[in-house]
């Protein structure tokens, strides 16, 4: 695949990017050299290799899941101008 001027205007355009003729004459140059290796990358026979998160063979740490409240509502209310058994109290809004 190789891309040429236009299209580079076009996805500046899109982008929002302004750029002038010599820089997109540039991007050209990059974007084809940046597709021109994924284009090597999808040469590579990846079949039977399974996907991975990380190159180290790590565990994921679980913590145990319960249903709690936390024992943090006194230090939630705390700082509020108005609280009443661990609730926070506002102002009537509605009439």
């Amino acid at each position: 695949m190789s891309v040429d001027t236009a299209t580079v205007k076009r996805v500046a355009k899109l982008s929002r990017i302004a750029i002038s003729d010599e820089r997109a004459e540039s991007m050209k140059a990059e974007l084809n050299t940046i597709l021109g290796f994924v284009e090597q990358l999808q040469e590579v026979d990846i079949e039977g290799v399974e996907p991975m998160t990380s190159v180290v063979d790590m565990d994921m740490r679980k913590r145990v899941d319960e249903v709690n409240d936390g024992n943090k509502a006194n230090d939630v209310t705390a700082n509020a101008p108005a609280s009443q058994n661990n609730f926070f109290m506002v102002p009537k809004v509605v009439e």
